[in-house]
């Protein structure tokens, strides 16, 4: 069992910045892929970002290509996501998790362990 802390959601107005951290009870960052994934209101869990656990080669959905970092600490066993140039529409609880395959997904079906979320609220 892999326990998920997520940290660093807040209000933040239209073009900020916030660093969302997640820390994982075990080992888990380096060996398995980690993604970070998002739901808005009325809305369907959407993919965000996702890093694999065999190489460290990262992806990106559309829609945050170039304001969004998945990032990762070894030593701490945690898995960050920078978000700069925040919009309104990145409004979200944003969740981070592990999938045990070191491959990467954008299915959230494909990852087997989830933190609590943590709420991002970007006020234009």
């Amino acid at each position: 069992q892999v326990q998920l802390v997520e940290s660093g959601g807040g209000l933040v107005q239209a073009g900020g910045s916030l660093r969302l951290s997640c820390a994982a009870s075990r080992r888990t960052v380096g060996f398995y892929a980690m993604g970070w994934f998002r739901q808005a209101p009325g809305k369907e869990r959407e993919f965000v970002a996702a890093m694999s656990g065999s190489d460290g080669s990262t992806y990106y959905v559309e829609s945050v290509k170039g304001r969004f970092t998945i990032s990762r600490d070894n030593a701490k066993n945690t898995v960050y996501l920078e978000m700069n140039s925040l919009k309104p529409e990145d409004t979200a609880v944003y969740y981070c998790a592990v999938s045990r395959d070191p491959k990467w997904y954008s299915d959230p079906f494909k990852y087997n362990y989830w933190g609590q979320g943590t709420q991002v609220t970007v006020s234009s």
